[in-house]
Protein backbone atom coordinates (compact mmCIF):
# COMPACT_ATOMS: atom_id res chain seq x y z
CA UNK A 1 0.00 0.00 0.00
CA UNK A 2 1.30 3.43 -0.89
CA UNK A 3 -0.20 6.31 0.99
CA UNK A 4 0.72 9.95 0.68
CA UNK A 5 -0.67 12.39 3.13
CA UNK A 6 -0.90 16.12 2.93
CA UNK A 7 -2.99 18.64 4.71
CA UNK A 8 -3.52 22.24 3.81
CA UNK A 9 -5.19 24.53 6.29
CA UNK A 10 -5.87 28.19 6.20
CA UNK A 11 -6.70 29.19 9.77
CA UNK A 12 -6.80 32.60 11.39
CA UNK A 13 -4.91 32.30 14.70
CA UNK A 14 -3.83 34.82 17.29
CA UNK A 15 -0.29 34.99 15.96
CA UNK A 16 -1.52 35.51 12.42
CA UNK A 17 0.58 32.56 11.25
CA UNK A 18 -0.67 29.85 8.88
CA UNK A 19 0.09 26.30 9.95
CA UNK A 20 0.91 23.77 7.25
CA UNK A 21 1.53 20.10 7.88
CA UNK A 22 3.13 17.73 5.43
CA UNK A 23 3.45 14.06 6.30
CA UNK A 24 4.33 11.15 4.05
CA UNK A 25 4.31 7.44 4.67
CA UNK A 26 4.97 4.56 2.32
CA UNK A 27 4.55 0.81 2.53
CA UNK A 28 2.71 0.89 5.89
CA UNK A 29 -0.21 -1.27 6.82
CA UNK A 30 -3.21 0.27 8.55
CA UNK A 31 -2.04 -1.17 11.85
CA UNK A 32 1.53 0.09 11.46
CA UNK A 33 0.69 3.58 10.20
CA UNK A 34 1.56 6.24 12.78
CA UNK A 35 -1.41 7.96 14.38
CA UNK A 36 -2.14 11.24 12.67
CA UNK A 37 -2.88 14.34 14.73
CA UNK A 38 -5.23 15.52 11.99
CA UNK A 39 -8.78 14.12 12.43
CA UNK A 40 -9.60 14.67 8.75
CA UNK A 41 -6.53 12.76 7.63
CA UNK A 42 -7.35 9.85 9.95
CA UNK A 43 -10.80 9.61 8.41
CA UNK A 44 -9.45 9.79 4.86
CA UNK A 45 -6.98 7.00 5.71
CA UNK A 46 -9.84 4.95 7.16
CA UNK A 47 -11.80 5.31 3.92
CA UNK A 48 -8.76 4.25 1.90
CA UNK A 49 -8.38 1.19 4.09
CA UNK A 50 -11.84 -0.02 3.02
CA UNK A 51 -10.39 -0.90 -0.38
CA UNK A 52 -10.46 2.21 -2.55
CA UNK A 53 -7.65 3.11 -4.92
CA UNK A 54 -7.67 6.78 -3.88
CA UNK A 55 -9.48 9.25 -1.63
CA UNK A 56 -9.70 13.04 -1.59
CA UNK A 57 -11.61 15.30 0.80
CA UNK A 58 -12.10 18.96 1.62
CA UNK A 59 -13.99 20.55 4.51
CA UNK A 60 -14.67 24.19 5.32
CA UNK A 61 -15.95 26.32 8.17
CA UNK A 62 -16.10 30.13 8.40
CA UNK A 63 -12.35 30.53 9.01
CA UNK A 64 -10.81 27.24 7.88
CA UNK A 65 -10.41 25.13 4.77
CA UNK A 66 -8.83 21.69 5.26
CA UNK A 67 -8.02 19.00 2.74
CA UNK A 68 -6.54 15.51 2.85
CA UNK A 69 -5.80 12.65 0.48
CA UNK A 70 -4.74 9.01 0.55
CA UNK A 71 -3.90 6.34 -1.99
CA UNK A 72 -2.72 6.72 -5.54
CA UNK A 73 -3.98 8.44 -8.66
CA UNK A 74 -3.43 5.33 -10.74
CA UNK A 75 -3.55 1.71 -9.68
CA UNK A 76 -0.19 -0.03 -9.59
CA UNK A 77 1.81 3.20 -9.41
CA UNK A 78 3.19 5.41 -6.66
CA UNK A 79 1.71 8.57 -8.15
CA UNK A 80 -0.20 10.36 -5.36
CA UNK A 81 -3.79 11.47 -5.57
CA UNK A 82 -3.81 14.99 -7.04
CA UNK A 83 -4.65 17.86 -4.77
CA UNK A 84 -8.07 19.13 -5.83
CA UNK A 85 -8.23 16.62 -8.68
CA UNK A 86 -11.15 16.65 -11.08
CA UNK A 87 -13.65 13.81 -11.16
CA UNK A 88 -17.11 12.95 -12.45
CA UNK A 89 -19.52 13.94 -9.68
CA UNK A 90 -22.34 11.69 -10.89
CA UNK A 91 -25.72 12.36 -9.35
CA UNK A 92 -24.46 15.37 -7.40
CA UNK A 93 -25.15 16.96 -10.81
CA UNK A 94 -28.86 16.82 -9.96
CA UNK A 95 -28.45 19.65 -7.47
CA UNK A 96 -27.04 21.85 -10.26
CA UNK A 97 -29.98 21.00 -12.51
CA UNK A 98 -32.57 21.60 -9.80
CA UNK A 99 -30.93 24.95 -9.01
CA UNK A 100 -31.30 26.13 -12.62
CA UNK A 101 -34.95 25.02 -12.73
CA UNK A 102 -35.69 26.88 -9.49
CA UNK A 103 -33.94 30.00 -10.79
CA UNK A 104 -36.25 29.92 -13.81
CA UNK A 105 -39.22 29.50 -11.46
CA UNK A 106 -38.04 32.51 -9.47
CA UNK A 107 -37.83 34.52 -12.70
CA UNK A 108 -41.45 33.66 -13.51
CA UNK A 109 -40.53 31.80 -16.67
CA UNK A 110 -42.00 28.49 -15.52
CA UNK A 111 -43.70 26.90 -12.54
CA UNK A 112 -43.06 23.78 -10.49
CA UNK A 113 -46.69 22.88 -11.16
CA UNK A 114 -46.25 23.00 -14.94
CA UNK A 115 -46.63 19.57 -16.48
CA UNK A 116 -44.07 17.80 -18.61
CA UNK A 117 -46.63 17.73 -21.40
CA UNK A 118 -46.86 21.53 -21.39
CA UNK A 119 -43.16 21.92 -22.15
CA UNK A 120 -42.41 18.66 -23.96
CA UNK A 121 -45.57 17.63 -25.83
CA UNK A 122 -45.72 13.93 -26.62
CA UNK A 123 -42.32 13.11 -25.12
CA UNK A 124 -43.61 11.21 -22.06
CA UNK A 125 -46.20 8.93 -23.55
CA UNK A 126 -46.86 5.22 -24.11
CA UNK A 127 -46.85 2.08 -21.97
CA UNK A 128 -48.88 3.86 -19.32
CA UNK A 129 -46.67 6.96 -19.20
CA UNK A 130 -48.51 10.26 -19.34
CA UNK A 131 -46.64 13.56 -19.21
CA UNK A 132 -49.87 15.48 -18.54
CA UNK A 133 -49.98 13.89 -15.07
CA UNK A 134 -46.36 14.66 -14.16
CA UNK A 135 -45.36 18.08 -12.88
CA UNK A 136 -41.88 19.57 -12.85
CA UNK A 137 -41.95 19.27 -9.07
CA UNK A 138 -42.50 15.52 -9.37
CA UNK A 139 -39.52 15.21 -11.68
CA UNK A 140 -37.22 16.98 -9.24
CA UNK A 141 -38.43 15.06 -6.18
CA UNK A 142 -38.49 11.64 -7.90
CA UNK A 143 -42.23 11.11 -7.48
CA UNK A 144 -42.99 10.85 -11.20
CA UNK A 145 -42.90 7.05 -11.38
CA UNK A 146 -40.89 7.22 -14.64
CA UNK A 147 -38.53 4.31 -15.25
CA UNK A 148 -34.83 4.93 -14.55
CA UNK A 149 -32.91 4.65 -17.81
CA UNK A 150 -29.56 4.13 -16.01
CA UNK A 151 -29.76 0.31 -15.82
CA UNK A 152 -30.43 0.25 -19.59
CA UNK A 153 -27.05 1.85 -20.47
CA UNK A 154 -24.61 -0.97 -21.44
CA UNK A 155 -21.46 1.04 -20.67
CA UNK A 156 -22.52 1.42 -17.05
CA UNK A 157 -23.39 -2.17 -16.32
CA UNK A 158 -20.65 -4.54 -17.51
CA UNK A 159 -17.01 -4.53 -18.54
CA UNK A 160 -17.95 -5.76 -22.01
CA UNK A 161 -20.62 -3.09 -22.31
CA UNK A 162 -18.15 -0.44 -21.23
CA UNK A 163 -15.53 -1.51 -23.76
CA UNK A 164 -18.10 -1.64 -26.56
CA UNK A 165 -20.01 1.56 -25.84
CA UNK A 166 -17.89 3.86 -23.69
CA UNK A 167 -17.69 6.41 -26.55
CA UNK A 168 -21.32 6.19 -27.64
CA UNK A 169 -23.17 9.52 -27.79
CA UNK A 170 -26.74 9.71 -26.52
CA UNK A 171 -29.28 12.46 -27.02
CA UNK A 172 -31.67 13.40 -24.24
CA UNK A 173 -34.55 12.42 -26.52
CA UNK A 174 -33.11 8.94 -27.10
CA UNK A 175 -32.64 8.40 -23.35
CA UNK A 176 -36.23 9.35 -22.59
CA UNK A 177 -37.45 7.26 -25.50
CA UNK A 178 -35.64 4.26 -24.05
CA UNK A 179 -37.31 4.86 -20.68
CA UNK A 180 -40.72 5.05 -22.36
CA UNK A 181 -40.39 1.42 -23.39
CA UNK A 182 -41.10 0.61 -19.75
CA UNK A 183 -44.26 1.06 -17.74
CA UNK A 184 -44.16 3.52 -14.84
CA UNK A 185 -42.99 2.23 -11.48
CA UNK A 186 -46.16 3.71 -9.93
CA UNK A 187 -48.77 6.36 -10.80
CA UNK A 188 -47.22 9.83 -10.51
CA UNK A 189 -47.83 11.48 -7.18
CA UNK A 190 -46.79 11.83 -3.59
CA UNK A 191 -47.64 8.26 -2.59
CA UNK A 192 -44.70 6.77 -4.49
CA UNK A 193 -40.98 7.51 -4.57
CA UNK A 194 -38.39 5.99 -6.88
CA UNK A 195 -35.00 7.37 -7.85
CA UNK A 196 -34.85 7.90 -11.61
CA UNK A 197 -32.14 9.56 -13.67
CA UNK A 198 -34.72 9.99 -16.43
CA UNK A 199 -36.44 12.65 -14.31
CA UNK A 200 -33.39 14.89 -14.57
CA UNK A 201 -32.82 14.20 -18.25
CA UNK A 202 -36.35 15.54 -18.71
CA UNK A 203 -35.56 18.51 -16.47
CA UNK A 204 -32.57 19.31 -18.70
CA UNK A 205 -34.83 19.15 -21.75
CA UNK A 206 -37.31 21.53 -20.10
CA UNK A 207 -34.49 23.97 -19.27
CA UNK A 208 -33.58 23.94 -22.96
CA UNK A 209 -37.20 24.49 -24.01
CA UNK A 210 -37.77 27.35 -21.55
CA UNK A 211 -34.52 29.22 -22.27
CA UNK A 212 -33.76 28.26 -25.85
CA UNK A 213 -30.25 27.34 -24.69
CA UNK A 214 -28.74 24.00 -23.73
CA UNK A 215 -28.66 22.66 -20.20
CA UNK A 216 -24.85 22.78 -20.37
CA UNK A 217 -24.87 26.48 -21.28
CA UNK A 218 -27.37 27.39 -18.58
CA UNK A 219 -25.43 25.57 -15.84
CA UNK A 220 -22.25 27.28 -16.97
CA UNK A 221 -23.73 30.79 -17.15
CA UNK A 222 -25.92 30.57 -14.05
CA UNK A 223 -23.71 28.62 -11.63
CA UNK A 224 -20.19 27.78 -12.79
CA UNK A 225 -19.17 31.21 -14.08
CA UNK A 226 -20.79 33.40 -11.37
CA UNK A 227 -19.25 31.31 -8.58
CA UNK A 228 -15.85 31.13 -10.26
CA UNK A 229 -15.84 27.32 -10.28
CA UNK A 230 -12.78 27.12 -12.51
CA UNK A 231 -12.39 23.35 -12.31
CA UNK A 232 -16.06 22.53 -12.94
CA UNK A 233 -17.42 21.76 -16.40
CA UNK A 234 -20.36 20.32 -18.31
CA UNK A 235 -18.48 18.20 -20.86
CA UNK A 236 -21.33 17.29 -23.19
CA UNK A 237 -20.13 14.24 -25.11
CA UNK A 238 -16.40 14.83 -24.52
CA UNK A 239 -15.09 11.57 -23.00
CA UNK A 240 -11.89 12.77 -21.32
CA UNK A 241 -11.21 14.54 -18.03
CA UNK A 242 -8.81 17.39 -18.65
CA UNK A 243 -6.43 18.68 -16.00
CA UNK A 244 -5.24 16.89 -12.85
CA UNK A 245 -7.33 13.82 -12.08
CA UNK A 246 -7.16 10.31 -10.71
CA UNK A 247 -8.16 7.29 -12.77
CA UNK A 248 -11.49 5.57 -12.10
CA UNK A 249 -11.95 1.81 -11.77
CA UNK A 250 -15.07 -0.35 -11.86
CA UNK A 251 -15.17 -3.99 -10.88
CA UNK A 252 -18.70 -4.51 -12.26
CA UNK A 253 -19.47 -6.87 -9.40
CA UNK A 254 -16.30 -8.96 -9.75
CA UNK A 255 -14.24 -7.54 -6.88
CA UNK A 256 -13.42 -4.48 -4.82
CA UNK A 257 -11.12 -1.64 -5.78
CA UNK A 258 -9.93 -3.52 -8.89
CA UNK A 259 -11.22 -4.13 -12.35
CA UNK A 260 -11.48 -2.08 -15.50
CA UNK A 261 -10.03 1.40 -15.90
CA UNK A 262 -13.18 3.37 -16.79
CA UNK A 263 -11.75 6.91 -16.77
CA UNK A 264 -12.59 7.50 -20.44
CA UNK A 265 -16.36 7.75 -20.80
CA UNK A 266 -18.75 9.69 -23.00
CA UNK A 267 -21.01 11.24 -20.32
CA UNK A 268 -23.87 12.15 -22.65
CA UNK A 269 -25.96 9.34 -21.14
CA UNK A 270 -26.09 11.42 -17.96
CA UNK A 271 -27.10 14.85 -19.29
CA UNK A 272 -28.79 16.75 -16.47
CA UNK A 273 -28.51 13.79 -14.14
CA UNK A 274 -24.82 12.98 -13.67
CA UNK A 275 -22.39 14.42 -16.21
CA UNK A 276 -20.75 17.36 -14.40
CA UNK A 277 -17.00 17.22 -13.71
CA UNK A 278 -15.80 19.09 -10.63
CA UNK A 279 -13.44 19.03 -7.63
CA UNK A 280 -13.88 18.86 -3.87
CA UNK A 281 -12.91 22.54 -3.66
CA UNK A 282 -15.49 23.66 -6.22
CA UNK A 283 -18.20 21.50 -4.69
CA UNK A 284 -17.68 22.96 -1.22
CA UNK A 285 -17.99 26.42 -2.76
CA UNK A 286 -21.14 25.40 -4.63
CA UNK A 287 -22.85 23.96 -1.55
CA UNK A 288 -21.86 26.98 0.56
CA UNK A 289 -23.25 29.39 -2.05
CA UNK A 290 -26.45 27.40 -2.55
CA UNK A 291 -27.35 26.94 1.12
CA UNK A 292 -26.07 30.41 1.89
CA UNK A 293 -28.70 31.92 -0.40
CA UNK A 294 -26.43 33.19 -3.18
CA UNK A 295 -28.02 31.17 -5.99
CA UNK A 296 -31.72 31.06 -5.11
CA UNK A 297 -34.22 33.51 -3.65
CA UNK A 298 -35.58 32.49 -0.21
CA UNK A 299 -38.84 31.15 -1.63
CA UNK A 300 -37.08 28.86 -4.09
CA UNK A 301 -34.47 27.71 -1.56
CA UNK A 302 -37.34 26.83 0.76
CA UNK A 303 -38.93 24.74 -1.99
CA UNK A 304 -35.63 22.95 -2.59
CA UNK A 305 -35.06 22.11 1.06
CA UNK A 306 -38.66 21.16 1.92
CA UNK A 307 -38.17 17.41 2.10
CA UNK A 308 -40.31 14.29 2.19
CA UNK A 309 -39.33 10.72 3.15
CA UNK A 310 -37.46 8.85 0.42
CA UNK A 311 -37.68 5.23 1.63
CA UNK A 312 -35.42 3.98 -1.15
CA UNK A 313 -32.58 6.16 0.15
CA UNK A 314 -33.33 6.05 3.86
CA UNK A 315 -33.26 9.86 4.07
CA UNK A 316 -35.57 12.75 3.28
CA UNK A 317 -35.43 14.30 -0.19
CA UNK A 318 -36.40 17.73 -1.50
CA UNK A 319 -35.81 19.07 -5.00
CA UNK A 320 -32.38 17.84 -6.03
CA UNK A 321 -31.14 17.77 -2.43
CA UNK A 322 -31.27 15.17 0.32
CA UNK A 323 -31.56 16.05 3.99
CA UNK A 324 -29.36 13.86 6.19
CA UNK A 325 -29.45 13.83 10.01
CA UNK A 326 -26.30 14.84 11.91
CA UNK A 327 -25.16 12.83 14.90
CA UNK A 328 -24.68 16.08 16.84
CA UNK A 329 -28.25 17.19 16.15
CA UNK A 330 -29.90 18.90 13.25
CA UNK A 331 -29.18 17.94 9.65
CA UNK A 332 -27.28 18.86 6.52
CA UNK A 333 -28.20 19.02 2.84
CA UNK A 334 -26.27 17.32 0.07
CA UNK A 335 -26.32 14.63 -2.56
CA UNK A 336 -24.61 11.33 -3.19
CA UNK A 337 -22.88 11.09 -6.55
CA UNK A 338 -21.65 8.09 -8.50
CA UNK A 339 -20.67 7.60 -12.11
CA UNK A 340 -18.63 4.54 -13.01
CA UNK A 341 -15.57 4.41 -10.77
CA UNK A 342 -16.04 7.74 -8.98
CA UNK A 343 -18.16 8.01 -5.83
CA UNK A 344 -18.73 11.20 -3.86
CA UNK A 345 -20.58 12.31 -0.75
CA UNK A 346 -20.91 15.90 0.36
CA UNK A 347 -23.05 18.76 1.48
CA UNK A 348 -23.44 21.73 3.77
CA UNK A 349 -25.19 22.77 6.93
CA UNK A 350 -28.53 24.52 6.50
CA UNK A 351 -26.93 27.97 6.60
CA UNK A 352 -24.07 27.00 4.27
CA UNK A 353 -21.35 27.97 6.75
CA UNK A 354 -19.85 24.49 7.01
CA UNK A 355 -19.24 22.12 4.11
CA UNK A 356 -17.66 18.71 3.56
CA UNK A 357 -17.02 16.78 0.35
CA UNK A 358 -15.21 13.46 -0.10
CA UNK A 359 -14.71 11.29 -3.18
CA UNK A 360 -13.11 7.93 -3.89
CA UNK A 361 -11.86 6.07 -6.94
CA UNK A 362 -12.49 2.37 -7.40
CA UNK A 363 -15.43 0.41 -6.07
CA UNK A 364 -13.99 0.11 -2.56
CA UNK A 365 -15.39 -2.42 -0.12
CA UNK A 366 -18.67 -2.91 1.76
CA UNK A 367 -17.79 -0.28 4.34
CA UNK A 368 -16.52 2.43 1.97
CA UNK A 369 -19.70 4.45 1.76
CA UNK A 370 -20.32 4.09 5.48
CA UNK A 371 -16.87 5.57 6.14
CA UNK A 372 -17.51 8.39 3.67
CA UNK A 373 -20.80 9.42 5.26
CA UNK A 374 -19.15 9.19 8.68
CA UNK A 375 -16.47 11.65 7.54
CA UNK A 376 -19.05 14.17 6.36
CA UNK A 377 -21.01 13.81 9.60
CA UNK A 378 -17.98 14.19 11.86
CA UNK A 379 -16.56 17.14 9.99
CA UNK A 380 -19.84 19.04 9.94
CA UNK A 381 -20.22 18.34 13.68
CA UNK A 382 -16.58 18.93 14.68
CA UNK A 383 -15.98 22.24 16.52
CA UNK A 384 -13.55 24.61 14.80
Amino acid sequence: MHVLVRRRRRLLVATGLAVALLTASSGLTAAARPQQADPLQRQVDAIHDTGTVGVGAEVTSPHTRDSARAGTARRGTRKPMPWNGRFRIGSSTKTFTATVVLQLVGEGRMSLEDTVEQWLPGVVRGNGNDGSLITVRRLLQHTSGIHDVGPDIPALNSADGYRAERLRTYTAESLVGQAMRHSPEFPPGDDGWSYSNTNYVLAAMIIHKVTGRSWEREVKDRIIRPLGLRDTSTPGAFPFILGPHAHAYAAFGTGTGTGTDVTVLNPSMAVGSGSVISTTHDLTRFYAALLGGRLLAPAQLHEMTATEPAPELGVDYGLGLAEIPLSCGGSYFGHRGELLGYLTWGGATRDGTRTAVVYVTGDGGPHTEEAMTALVDRELCRPR
